[in-house]
């Protein structure tokens, strides 16, 4: 509700260090405040009736008011608002309740009369996140509620903060339309005779501006208009939410003056402490600066980990040196601080610098104060050179040194005072991830890839992995490892993954051997590998359509460093195969920088990426270029293609399954990994049945199924392993495992297809149409499926004429279907009735489909009918153009081939529809079709 929402951000709306009581006060609202009149609730609907925000910077101290209160007009809001629950920061301020009331009827109950207090809780719900808040709770059951009532609460918090110098400030979020509250307003107030500073961070808001009493104040209606969309990739500073904003900073100098004293480092490393002997080391190690800089920060990286403190003042006011080393944990402030120290022991040029890590881009809007930022780090000069040390970052070393971050407008903390500076990114020194694969594709193309890959990791990448490894057993390092290939690699089964970590360089390297599959597509007529990643990796159709939107530019990705290699091993040495599109690359394109080659020699194709962004904004005007340049790129981007003639799946022969093959490698990859399948993973065996079932071997693929079954029964692994069983002849067999999936799933239709078509095989045609028949008449949206299912189950097995009543009438509601077309034209060429008119047919069907191999299967089918065995090789030849992998136009064309006297032409297409689909020998000599 929004009422709770704000209420919470009253109790927290800025950080002091007023040592307040960890109870809340219960007193009267103070004068100044402008009692507010509850609206009628009889006049208003449910959900929120009132908000009203009052705050006064009275000096250093911040009041924030709030008068809430909400209408329970549903059982469900009633359950919802029953509890109320604060939260404060106990050494920042104080949480005061001045009213908790319940209206009903227009009478006021005063909920707290009774003697009830609020309970104080204490919560450290950010602790997951590393955060220490001290965060206080105060929450209280409201006794007697009742649908209907209203519950109100008028409550304050006052804040004051020791370590901005006797200056205040605030920060508080605007509800904005399409929210509704029946009656809201906002009011700020601050003396006159103060220099104070405020800012609406919202379009569209009638703010009025006067003065009472010593005071000036100012005041709006809420909800504000809703802000104006702004799309997803714009820079952070069109996508700031709305905000109030005031301080009595008098500028950005101002504000680090203020802070400057909190980084001081004279004496905070004590002669002879601990902190001085790791001086010592570094300075004995090397006299390089740059080297003893990279050093430190290695020190404050590795060795103290990352936890915020918010607790005593420690919003601004960081930990001592000696005491983050004594503990071993600090935020950015006492990491800031430690790093600090240990580069001025050493005279080494350094400051420290406040940034905001999200909104960095804005922060030159805004008001000047602490509460523009929530990050500090180190700003060094070596040589000349400005560096940005982040004590909370991970795995920097001095190749890395160099590195810019993403945080836009910067605040250099000093004691003369500094301006805000901007961040010149740049990329880094380092690839973030590089990325080498060796993949073995020599004996087919349709086989899965046999990889080795080398994966190089840095940042926090390689510290998550070296937690892993550190922390997590072996199974379930090992998925981990899986699940973070899968975004660079894709969904792949490794029979080895070794991950290594060295200190010395901050990166962790992963190593793996396994299979994954062929990234090889058909296009048109052609099979095709993309060899370049940016096509799948990036994309850029920036939307300013909007006339509001034109001038807005394109933010684009923080500096990251990406390095990819990928090596393939070719079929025939790499005979036949050729690169298309533009191969060798160096250049810039919406917002990254791209260096590739490739190169196809010795019978393999090498493929070298190198992807680096800067963070660099596009501007609006240059958008349209830009798009154009990288619709370019990406259309040019590389291809291998394959020779029509390169060895398919249903070529291979037991001779190329010798031990140093593709295939004999996957085989074996397979058979280890298959070895761990469990419940929680079956995906290995059906990657091997997958994989035997594509290369012909069914009694291999059977025994895959059955392992699988074992382990976690399934209906679609029952039908597979029907299919598969089918395929070896053991109709019996087939039809048991179609009923086992079908009791495990009544409802499936590809279960109840199977046991219908497998039924009628078995000779039990009036029982498999009967079964069909029944769900027919049950209806739905799978009725005309089972329609169709039973017109092929008639043409295969039954009465050839009441098949093509079925369909006839299917035609009749749906005249336009290519696929019902296609199906008479199939029916009357298989059971030779009405043959001419299914040449009319399958051709309709090829005028209103785009996908037309089958169909051409099924008119071949009749011409060869009609023994016109020239047309139908033309119609075949098609086909096998389109579906190199159609089983039937294989042994159709075998047939054909045979009675032209293409013996040899003719026993290669057979061998081939044997591998794809050994049942259909069977099938079609139920139609008098036998090669």
């Amino acid at each position: 509700m929004v009422w709770r929402q704000l209420a919470f951000v009253a109790a927290i709306v800025a950080p002091t260090v007023v040592y307040a009581g960890e109870q809340p006060l219960y007193e009267a609202a103070p004068a100044w405040v402008v009692a507010t009149r509850l609206p009628d609730a009889s006049e208003s609907g449910g959900g929120p009736m009132l908000y009203d925000a009052q705050q006064r910077i009275d000096g250093a101290t911040v009041w924030s008011y709030f008068d809430t209160a909400v209408k329970l007009d549903t059982p469900e809001a009633l359950s919802q608002n029953s509890n109320v629950t604060l939260a404060w920061l106990p050494d920042k301020g104080d949480l005061i309740i001045h009213e908790l009331s319940i209206v009903r009827n227009g009478e006021v109950i005063d909920a707290l009369a009774g003697g009830q207090k609020f309970t104080v809780l204490r919560r450290e719900q950010t602790l997951e996140q590393r955060e220490l808040t001290g965060i206080l709770s105060a929450t209280l059951a409201v006794e007697g509620l009742r649908v209907g009532d209203v519950l109100r609460l008028r409550m304050s918090t006052t804040v004051k903060d020791a370590a901005l110098g006797g200056r205040a400030q605030l920060s508080l979020p605007l509800v904005a339309q399409p929210a509704r509250v029946a009656a809201a307003n906002y009011h700020l107030s601050w003396r006159s005779t103060d220099k104070t500073q405020w800012k609406l961070l919202a379009s569209g808001v009638d703010a009025k501006v006067g003065k009472s009493g010593g005071f000036s104040d100012l005041s709006f209606a809420v909800p504000i208009a809703k802000q104006p969309e702004m799309p997803g990739d714009a820079p952070a500073r069109y996508q700031m939410p709305p905000v109030i904003e005031a301080s009595t900073f008098a500028d950005w100098a101002d504000v680090s003056r203020t802070m400057a004293p909190l980084y001081a480092t004279d004496g905070t490393i004590a002669d002879g402490s601990p902190l001085a002997a790791e001086v010592a080391t570094i300075e004995a190690a090397t006299d390089d600066p740059l080297k003893r800089a990279a050093m430190a920060l290695q020190l404050v990286q590795d060795k103290i980990r990352y936890l915020a403190v918010g607790m005593d003042g420690g919003n601004y006011v960081p930990q001592a040196p000696a005491k983050t080393w004594e503990v071993r944990y600090g935020d950015c402030k006492a990491k800031t601080l430690l790093l600090l120290a240990l580069l001025h022991a050493m005279d080494i040029e350094a400051e420290p610098v406040t940034a905001h890590a999200g909104l960095g881009d804005i922060v030159a809007s805004r008001v000047p104060s602490a509460l523009a930022f929530n990050h500090v780090l180190v700003r060094a000069t070596i040589g000349g050179e400005t560096l940005w040390l982040d004590g909370t970052d991970l795995g920097t070393r001095l190749a890395d040194i160099r590195d810019t971050p993403a945080l836009g407008y910067v605040l250099p903390v000093r004691a003369e005072g500094a301006d805000l500076l901007k961040i010149a990114m740049r990329p880094p020194a380092r690839p973030y991830i590089d990325l080498s694969i060796d993949a073995d594709e020599s004996t087919s193309i349709d086989l899965p890839s046999v990889i080795d890959l080398t994966m190089v990791m840095r940042g926090r990448f390689a510290s998550l992995l070296t937690l892993a490894s550190a922390q997590l057993g072996p199974k379930e390092q090992r998925k981990l490892t899986e699940q973070f290939l899968q975004s660079y690699v894709g969904q792949a089964q490794y029979e080895s993954l070794t991950t290594t970590t060295d200190a010395e360089a901050g990166t962790a390297t992963i190593k793996g051997r396994g299979v994954f599959s062929t990234g090889w597509k058909r296009d048109d007529r052609r099979m095709e590998r993309w060899l370049s990643r940016i096509p799948d990796l990036l994309s850029f159709a920036p939307d300013r359509a909007r006339p509001a939107w034109a001038d807005i530019p394109v933010a684009t990705a923080a500096p990251d460093l990406a390095h990819y290699r990928m090596r393939i091993r070719l079929p025939n040495g790499g005979e036949g195969y050729k690169v298309e599109g533009e191969g060798a690359l160096d250049g810039r394109f919406a917002g990254y920088g791209l260096k590739r080659s490739v190169t196809l020699a010795d019978g393999a194709v090498t493929v070298d990426e190198t992807l680096a962004s800067s963070g660099a904004e596009i501007a609006a005007a240059d958008v349209p270029a830009e798009r154009d340049r990288f619709a370019t790129m990406t259309a040019r981007a590389p291809r291998l293609i394959a020779p029509q003639d390169a060895r398919r799946r249903w070529q291979l022969a037991a001779s190329d399954r010798p031990s140093g093959t593709q295939l004999a490698a996957v085989e074996a990859i397979f058979a280890k990994v298959a070895k761990d399948a469990d419940e929680d993973n079956v995906t290995p065996l059906a990657g091997a049945a997958s994989f035997h079932s594509g290369i012909g071997d069914y009694k291999a693929a059977i025994a895959d199924y059955t392992r699988m079954l074992a382990i976690l029964p399934s209906a679609d692994t029952y039908l597979s392993r029907s299919y598969a069983r089918q395929s070896v002849g053991d109709v019996a067999g087939a039809l048991a495992d179609a009923e086992a999936a079908r009791k495990l799933d009544p409802s499936s239709s590809n279960a109840i297809g199977a046991v219908a078509m497998l039924t009628a095989e078995q000779g039990d045609v009036d029982k498999a149409v009967a079964m069909l028949d029944e769900r027919i008449a049950i209806g739905g949206k799978q009725r005309d499926d089972y329609k169709l299912g039973k017109a092929s189950l008639l043409g295969e097995y039954g009465d050839a004429q009441t098949a093509l009543d079925v369909v006839n009438a299917m035609i009749e509601e749906k005249p336009g279907s290519p696929w019902l077309l296609n199906a008479r034209c199939w029916i009357k060429g298989t059971r030779e009735i009405e043959v001419e008119s299914a040449l009319k047919d399958c051709t309709s069907a090829m005028e209103l489909s785009d996908s037309s191999a089958s169909i051409l299967d099924s008119r071949a089918l009749a011409w060869m009918r009609l023994g016109r065995d020239e047309d139908a090789l033309r119609d075949l030849d098609a086909a096998l153009l389109q579906a190199p992998d159609l089983g039937s136009s294989r042994l159709l064309r075998a047939i054909v081939l045979k009675r032209m006297g293409r013996i040899d032409d003719a026993n290669r297409d057979l061998a081939a529809a044997r591998r794809i689909a050994p049942s259909l020998e069977r099938e079609y000599a139920r139609y008098g079709l036998k090669p």
